[in-house]
């Protein structure tokens, strides 16, 4: 069986993320072409929410629970979220992929922002087909608060260690996690603490790049590294020549 390959792309990459929901179908267009050059690979995309979902979210409060007033919000941040997953399929198909939007509200189910459940059997199934499941940050429901908000990290993490997956990469709008201008190379639990992260500039209800770093120090404690690039280094990533950014894994011996 051939492995698969997770790949993030982040929301910044493929929206304006100081607008609301603006979409840039250009970079769709150029990354669904990369993709499927590569159509052998048995491949999970992920897309974050970038200006679709994340200003809605804000705007509800969603992370915050359910309060009644608020409830409006899960269909308005999951019907945004859903448009760009929607653009995000169609650019791949367009380019010959075979791709298929999956929803996180349908399937996962989180505790106090966490989730508990998550149904990725059918996600194998596709992929052994063939098929390109593509998955995205969501509004989801929660046991303990009502609501809350998995960003496309958290589910990264969740089906690298489902599936199996020892290629798990994020394509973002910088060349890796940077520390005074320059990508720092490998992050561990061990360095961590030494590095000045800060969250996103813009609108983002998710942690920015601090929370995507905690997420991937989860995934590197199950022992699968992974891997902070710039997007234009996509083909380096899936083709293993180097990508030039930041490596998340273990403490160093």
């Amino acid at each position: 069986m051939t492995e698969t390959v997770v790949l993030k792309l982040g929301g910044s990459v493929i929206t304006d993320k100081s607008g609301e929901c603006a979409i840039d179908h250009a970079r769709l267009r150029e990354i669904a072409a990369h993709l499927a050059a590569r159509g052998a690979a048995a491949l999970v995309l992920v897309h974050g929410a970038g200006s679709c979902g994340h200003p809605e979210a804000r705007r509800y409060r969603i992370g915050d629970g359910l309060t009644g007033e608020n409830v409006p919000g899960i269909y308005e941040t999951h019907a945004a979220v859903s448009r760009l997953n929607a653009a995000v399929v169609g650019s791949l198909r367009d380019a010959g992929v075979e791709a298929i939007g999956i929803h996180p509200l349908d399937l996962g189910l989180a505790e106090g922002g966490r989730l508990v459940s998550f149904e990725t059997r059918h996600i194998v199934e596709m992929t052994e087909h063939g098929i390109v499941p593509v998955l995205h940050g969501d509004v989801v429901m929660d046991r303990l608060q009502g609501s809350c908000i998995v960003s496309g990290d958290q589910l990264v993490t969740r089906l690298a260690v489902e599936l199996s997956s020892r290629r798990v990469g994020l394509a973002t709008d910088v060349p890796g996690v940077l520390q005074n201008g320059s990508v720092v190379p490998r992050i561990d639990r061990e360095n961590v603490a030494t590095l000045d992260i800060g969250g996103s500039g813009k609108t983002d209800v998710t942690g920015g790049m601090r929370g995507k770093i905690m997420e991937l120090l989860e995934l590197a404690d199950a022992g699968i590294e992974s891997h902070i690039f710039h997007v234009s280094k996509i083909d380096r990533f899936l083709d293993d020549t180097g990508h030039g950014g930041t490596t998340i894994g273990r403490d160093a011996p």
